[in-house]
């Protein structure tokens, strides 16, 4: 594996990710996911089983509740919630809620045009905004006006030749069944923490998380939703596999591992190459909350955006995708 120093490369001035590394790249059409592994933070909230969407107050308005007796919830950067009985929404910016703490996001962004109602617990299913609206949700955050988000998921449909409407679920619901493929394609490494993606060769975001556990609940939101939009939408038309070179002896049991492991070590060259092509720059951060010693903090370059939680000298949570 490969010291992991994307993010001291990426934001210049960040605190760095000390000890984490870099898993063998795995490839799914036009998607690319690079495990990383690294030292756990524990005592964080799981976004999955410990932060429920409580109440939708009115367009734009949602309200979360970290429901664990103990951990501090990161609120996940642009999550967002599909049910049948109420208003789909999605968040604009990442937040801090204590155990048994409820807060009302006053500047949530509708994803669908249409009315809502009220929440059954067992409908819902989360999401992050794919990775084409995150740029421009980060910044709407703070902006009011639960519509603010339509023309921008409408421009994406009819790229996607779908209707042009403000209804984010024409992707994510109706095409849930083919995004979902990317979860069973690409596999979690044990005690994976985080992940480099890239779509189509490009550099598209990189994901870290405090533990394993919160990791794996994001792992479907991130990989099917936020980047499998877009590796979905650049998928290369189907090919033949190559067969792999092996030493020609034959094709013996030392020969294919050996194989493996030149393949390997090629395509963590190239991931190496890509991340070294990721345009860099001076990126600003923005202290956004706090809660004791950590800090939420958003960055913006011309390169990049997203937001982070450092703490203890180093950081805790990362979401940062390509502009």
């Amino acid at each position: 594996m490969t010291t992991m120093t994307a993010l001291d490369t990426l934001v210049p001035g960040a605190p760095g990710l000390t000890g984490h590394r870099l898993g063998t790249p795995q490839q799914a059409g036009a998607l690319t996911m690079v495990p990383v592994t690294g030292p756990a933070a524990p005592g964080f909230t799981p976004p999955r089983t410990g932060l429920k969407l409580s109440r939708v107050a009115g367009y734009g308005r949602v309200e979360l509740a970290n429901t664990a007796e103990s951990g501090v919830a990161i609120v996940p950067l642009h999550i967002g919630y599909i049910q049948d009985r109420a208003q789909n929404h999605a968040l604009c910016r990442s937040a801090f809620l204590a155990p048994g703490q409820s807060l009302m996001f006053e500047d949530a962004c509708c994803v669908q045009e249409s009315q809502g109602g009220y929440l059954a617990d067992a409908d819902q299913w989360f999401f992050v905004l794919p990775v084409e609206l995150r740029a421009r949700a980060l910044e709407l955050r703070g902006v009011h006006g639960y519509g603010k988000l339509w023309d921008d998921i409408a421009a994406l449909n009819a790229r996607y030749g779908l209707p042009p409407r403000g209804h984010l679920e024409q992707i994510l619901s109706r095409k849930r069944p083919v995004l979902t493929q990317f979860r069973s394609r690409l596999e979690l490494a044990p005690g994976q923490v985080g992940a480099l993606f890239f779509v189509a060769g490009a550099f598209a975001g990189l994901e870290i998380a405090p533990d394993p556990g919160y990791f794996a609940e994001m792992w479907p939101a991130l990989v099917c939703f936020a980047y499998g939009v877009a590796a979905w939408h650049a998928e290369p038309p189907p090919a033949g596999t190559a067969p792999l070179e092996t030493d020609g002896d034959g094709g013996g049991l030392d020969s294919v591992r050996g194989a493996l492991e030149s393949d390997r070590a090629a395509r963590l060259a190239e991931i190496a190459g890509r991340l070294a092509d990721v345009p860099a720059g001076p990126a600003e951060l923005h202290e956004e909350d706090r809660f004791l010693d950590l800090r939420l903090s958003t960055v913006t370059a011309p390169h990049l955006a997203g937001q982070i939680v450092t703490g203890g000298g180093r950081t805790l949570y990362a979401s940062l995708f390509a502009r």
